[in-house]
């Protein structure tokens, strides 16, 4: 997670080529057979990383595969020698699902089937209750609301706002 984190730095700093350089070398080391977390979390950046929408769009489905792939990596002394992740790598998977849903719905719309998109912006808004409210989650919400009110406006809809799943009740 340190290097997957380093190659995100670049990445936030705008060396978009170095950082998808390194993240490939971490997904040649780790591949399909990482951890699903270790896995989730370098797609979801790879995909940031992308100048094409379509390897965006791949990207950010391998990471929903891997955030969708059962959690109960090899224990020691298994296969890889690894530990199997903890509850905490559970609830990480969670956090994920809004930000990974919203990844998917914005790589629709750059590929023009806004159809899709509003599919994973319904699948983030659900998910959104995992989320914290700090600022983080906060951000994944506006993310989510401005993303929809363009959908709409592209559709000459007017926008209704709809509260979150937790803020409901």
């Amino acid at each position: 997670m340190t290097r997957i984190g380093q190659a995100v730095i670049l990445l936030h700093a705008g060396d978009r080529e170095e950082a998808r350089n390194r993240l490939g070398a971490i997904w040649s080391e780790i591949g399909e057979e990482g951890h699903s977390l270790h896995r989730c979390t370098l797609a979801h950046y790879m995909a940031d990383a992308q100048d094409d929408p379509a390897d965006e769009l791949a990207w950010d489905l391998r990471a929903l595969a891997a955030a969708d792939a059962p959690t109960a990596d090899p224990a020691p002394g298994g296969p890889r020698g690894e530990e199997a992740p903890g509850p905490e790598a559970h609830q990480a998977m969670r956090v994920f699902y809004p930000s990974l849903h919203l990844s998917l719905a914005a790589d629709y719309v750059k590929l023009r089937r806004p159809d899709a998109a509003r599919i994973h912006l319904a699948r983030a808004r659900a998910a959104t209750g995992a989320l914290s409210d700090d600022g983080y989650g906060n951000g994944v919400r506006a993310a989510i609301a401005g993303l929809e009110r363009r959908l709409v406006t592209e559709r000459d809809q007017s926008p209704a706002p709809r509260p979150f799943p937790e803020q409901s009740g």
